[in-house]
């Protein structure tokens, strides 16, 4: 008798254990379904009508910014008041180009402009959704013919950002210097586009209350319009990034040769590491060459890609210009021109960044040159 009694106890509670294990297995599935479900929303090929739960109405922003958090919001600026989530989620995207934090797409919209950029942040490197969307209103308010402005920020539910900029066919600056420029009009579109990216980045620095740095100034982030207008991208990218990935854009900039020398002690970009990056980019419209570092820089050397490095250090100002250049300058007489140019280049790239001239002075100097 007393066997049974426990023989019953014993069924009883392992009959108990069995279905608590079997709920337990349920709930888990069931959550692990819901979280994939949300997770549908944060690639670039189609998505089908779950986009549409993350539209929410009212105003040219889809960004109600009450307290529910700012989750599946969909941020509109001038240009892209068109867009829609699903317009953006559902777009067929090609990819073209990838970096440590992100992905760009070239997309085709159902509403808005035909083509666009679609510029997705991984949610590991995002920085939190309600600090980008504040950051996101800042960046989206610059508005320039030099700056390729922000038509719109999707934040997904799982902190995934989706920006959304014009599409330029012409391509990056530095493409096109890899292509080669047209020896004819080498010094007159060299001339038009510097002063199109010191305009674009004077007003970055000085065009609202507080400055914007760019922080990723380089010719890959410097694209063309059909007139070879160039218009500068990527500006500010770090407020929208967490601290690792905006420290990580910065090694890899450092690598590519951009990256002014005190930011070796420094975390944060300045107006005057722009100039730095500024000063790299004209020597290469120059030299028709790309910025390169070397692995272990000698101490005692200026601070310059190393590219560049012999070239002023050793006054050959020549050998930095095609030959092809350097005849088109004599024969308009512009040669003292193309030297100047090539001064001012090398003063931006100053070690010490109190000596770097500012926006306002380079733009007064290029003019001057390119007369």
């Amino acid at each position: 008798m007393r066997r049974k009694v426990i023989n019953a106890v014993l069924f009883t509670v392992l009959a108990i254990l069995v279905a608590m294990f079997i709920c337990y297995f349920v709930v888990r599935c069931h959550r692990r379904r819901r979280r994939q479900g949300k997770g549908r929303g944060a690639v670039l090929p189609s998505h089908g009508a779950r986009a549409d739960r993350f539209q929410v109405a009212g105003g040219s922003s889809a960004y109600g910014g009450g307290g529910g958090g700012v989750e599946g919001a969909l941020v509109r600026f001038p240009g892209g008041e068109g867009l829609t989530v699903a317009a953006i989620l559902e777009a067929p995207g090609e990819v073209v180009a990838k970096s440590g934090h992100s992905t760009l797409y070239r997309a085709g919209l159902s509403a808005g402009e035909a083509v666009a950029l679609l510029r997705f942040v991984r949610p590991v490197c995002a920085a939190g959704a309600e600090e980008a969307v504040v950051a996101a209103r800042l960046l989206g308010a610059v508005q320039h013919p030099n700056v390729v402005p922000i038509r719109a920020l999707y934040v997904g539910p799982r902190g995934e950002m989706l920006l959304v900029h014009p599409f330029f066919a012409a391509g990056s600056l530095r493409r096109f210097l890899q292509e080669g420029i047209n020896v004819s009009q080498g010094w007159e579109i060299i001339c038009k586009l510097s002063i199109g990216i010191v305009k674009g980045l004077d007003h970055l620095h000085t065009g609202s209350q507080k400055p914007i740095i760019h922080g990723n100034l380089k010719t890959n982030n410097i694209m063309l319009d059909a007139d070879f207008q160039p218009m500068i991208s990527d500006f500010g990218l770090y407020f929208l990034l967490n601290p690792a990935a905006a420290q990580q854009m910065l090694e890899t900039s450092a690598m590519q040769g951009y990256k002014a020398p005190e930011l070796i002690k420094m975390r944060e970009a300045t107006r005057e590491s722009d100039i730095y990056s500024l000063g790299v980019i004209l020597l290469e419209m120059l030299a028709q060459k790309e910025a390169a570092n070397s692995i272990s820089p000698n101490a005692r050397d200026i601070h310059l890609p190393a590219s560049f490095k012999d070239l002023v250090l050793e006054r050959k100002i020549s050998d930095a210009f095609s030959s092809e250049l350097i005849r088109q300058s004599k024969s308009s007489g512009k040669e003292q021109n193309l030297y100047a140019f090539f001064e001012l280049a090398t003063n931006c790239c100053n070690p010490s960044p109190s000596l770097r001239p500012d926006t306002k002075r380079i733009l007064e100097m290029l003019e001057e040159i390119t007369r």
